[in-house]
């Protein structure tokens, strides 16, 4: 009996199986966006045209959904690297690439308003311009932006990746290029992915340290911000500097 339940679902599956560009015209999700604008697709929708094209049996439409249905939100998709991304049914090496690079354009595009910002005034230009570059990081990273004496980030140098201490985040590291470029002073940036952005014991500690190194070779630490998913924390708004 249970054979025979299987063999009628799976002739069912067969029969109302289509593809996409078997659809009715004003079904298919690229038509409706030439037609209405993407606006009025869905998220699987708009993911399914990137997609392309599905695989036997299995429309673009189903890939897109089963990403959605496995990470919940097109913003934890956008946090996927290429290897997860290609565990999806339907996704292969060219398709997780087309993929990632849309999220990439996406990133910059949020962050575009603020490139061509030359002169950081606040924490909070610095942070809107950080907060899409560190959308999606899984780890912490360290970043040294050095600044001319008006007040304009010519250089940002990645100091260390991983798990944040004072062994790895070392002045000489931090203050290196600031030296050599003759930085009038600098602004330390770094991740938190858990999502809170309160400074750790350990920050404040490796910043307290920093900020005694910049004194003795005469480079001003300006402040530390943390950036945490859309938030951030500056230690110099919180007088930690």
């Amino acid at each position: 009996m249970r054979k025979e339940i299987d063999n009628i679902d799976n002739t069912a599956t067969k029969i109302t199986y289509k593809s996409i560009r078997n659809w009715k015209e004003d079904e298919r999700p690229r038509e409706r966006l030439i037609r209405h604008g993407g606006v009025s697709l869905s998220d699987a929708e708009l993911l399914a045209i990137l997609i392309s094209s599905g695989t036997k049996g299995y429309s673009a439409i189903d890939v897109s959904r089963e990403l959605l249905d496995k990470y919940t939100s097109i913003t934890n998709i956008v946090s996927c690297d290429l290897s997860e991304l290609k565990k999806i049914k339907g996704v292969g090496s060219a398709k997780a690439v087309t993929l990632s690079a849309a999220f990439e354009i996406a990133k910059r595009i949020k962050a575009e308003p603020y490139s061509s910002r030359k002169i950081f005034r606040t924490p909070e230009d610095v942070a809107q311009y950080y907060i899409p570059r560190f959308h999606g990081e899984r780890v912490e990273t360290f970043l040294t932006l050095l600044l001319n004496s008006s007040n304009q980030i010519f250089r940002e140098e990645e100091v260390a990746k991983g798990t944040l201490n004072s062994s790895i985040v070392h002045p000489r590291e931090v203050f290196r290029f600031a030296i050599t470029e003759s930085a009038a002073g600098i602004i330390l940036i770094h991740n938190h992915p858990s999502g809170n952005s309160e400074p750790s014991k350990e920050d404040i500690l490796i910043t307290k340290q920093l900020v005694e190194a910049g004194k003795i070779i005469d480079i001003k630490v300006l402040d530390h911000i943390i950036i945490a998913g859309d938030t951030f924390s500056s230690f110099a708004q919180k007088g930690l500097i």
